[in-house]
């Protein structure tokens, strides 16, 4: 049986002590990745020389004797942030021979590198508690089992709080086959509806915190730059968009279980969001809706399940097109019923596009 990588993430409380290690754990590798980079640019500009990952990580033992800080961090933390670096320069130069736009590797400032990695060992699990090479034992919420061999180790720093994430090698799930298909037409009223004709209800949670929201940004804005009072309006602020985050992830997770235990073939709507977004009449629906989040769940969770899939189809003209006999019936976003002149079908116009989102996929397949 296949084996995938699925990752856990824990939420870990650091005493004061533990909190300066990881926070100066934290400025020595943005600092080294910093140095790194700025070495890369400076060796391409004057001497047009390009190097490689291996020819930083071999310097590693000088530059821990000429900066005894760095002894105080785990040699693979240390090799994994250069491996960071030449990942960002290998996925510079793919954009460039894509003629995509290029975004070259830029210095990371205090607010922008927020984690660290053991690649392969110098961590443990031991119950509630988590032993760490250089940074000691830390207590971890285990709110679920850790499943499959750990593979990798990551401490991340968002918003004042620390979490821990284990990389895990584990087998293909696997869940009864039902031989069902479904189209999945997305909507903003709901936020999808199947051909089978199920609405699934959209949280809308963006909407419902607006208020709020608009609220603490005037906090920020009132508060004078540098003062301790704005950074508490700021990490307020922040806490409130990452609930926001974390409920679009919960109900994207939600529906994307849901789905793939009903149907074997899912096959959704290739959408271009990023030009959507541009109708300013509709992007703040369609970013609250999280449709890419979605997107990308439901196809991680098929390929970690056997025998499910998800097939993308262009939803060029599904909502205008009878499912009942094919027949072009134009219509404007407004006319949320679809009826059909030629054979009398009269249906809810996002069913009728979810069944012709099914047809397509199935005769792609």
């Amino acid at each position: 049986m296949r084996k995938i990588l699925k990752t856990y993430r824990y939420r870990i409380y650091l005493n004061k002590e533990q909190t300066v290690n990881i926070d100066n754990t934290l400025d020595l590798c943005r600092n080294l990745y910093n140095s790194a980079l700025e070495h890369r640019i400076y060796l391409y500009k004057h001497w047009k020389v390009s190097i490689s990952y291996n020819a930083q990580q071999n310097e590693l033992p000088m530059i821990k004797q000429e900066l005894p800080e760095y002894t105080a961090v785990h040699s693979q933390v240390l090799q994994d942030v250069l491996r960071r670096l030449d990942k960002a320069y290998q996925n510079f130069f793919r954009r460039v021979k894509q003629g995509e736009t290029p975004g070259i590797p830029r210095f990371q400032g205090y607010k922008r590198y927020n984690s660290f990695t053991y690649s392969q060992s110098g961590f443990s699990l031991s119950g509630s508690h988590l032993q760490l090479s250089k940074l000691g034992n830390i207590k971890v919420k285990l709110h679920r089992q850790v499943i499959g061999e750990m593979k990798t180790c990551t401490v991340v720093r968002k918003n004042g709080r620390y979490y821990v994430c284990f990389s895990c090698e584990v087998e293909n799930q696997t869940v009864p086959l039902t031989y069902r298909d479904a189209g999945i037409d997305m909507g903003i009223k709901e936020f999808c509806i199947t051909s089978d004709g199920e609405l699934i209800p959209n949280p809308k949670n963006y909407r419902q915190v607006e208020d709020k929201l608009k609220n603490q940004q005037r906090a920020v804005s009132r508060k004078k730059k540098g003062s301790h009072r704005r950074k508490k309006a700021v990490r307020e602020l922040a806490g409130t968009h990452e609930h926001i985050l974390n409920q679009r992830k919960d109900n994207a997770y939600k529906v994307a279980k849901n789905l793939l235990e009903k149907y074997d073939t899912i096959v959704r709507e290739d959408l271009q969001i990023a030009n959507m977004i541009k109708n300013h009449k509709l992007a703040k629906s369609i970013s609250d809706a999280g449709w890419g989040l979605f997107f990308n769940i439901l196809d991680a969770k098929a390929k970690q399940t056997l025998g499910k899939r998800v097939i993308a189809v262009d939803p060029k003209y599904t909502s205008q097109v009878c499912s009942g006999c094919g027949q072009f019936v134009k219509k404007e976003l407004s006319v949320r019923v679809h009826h059909c002149s030629g054979c009398g079908l009269t249906i809810d116009r996002d069913i009728n596009a979810a069944i012709n989102i099914l047809r397509k996929g199935l005769v792609a397949a």
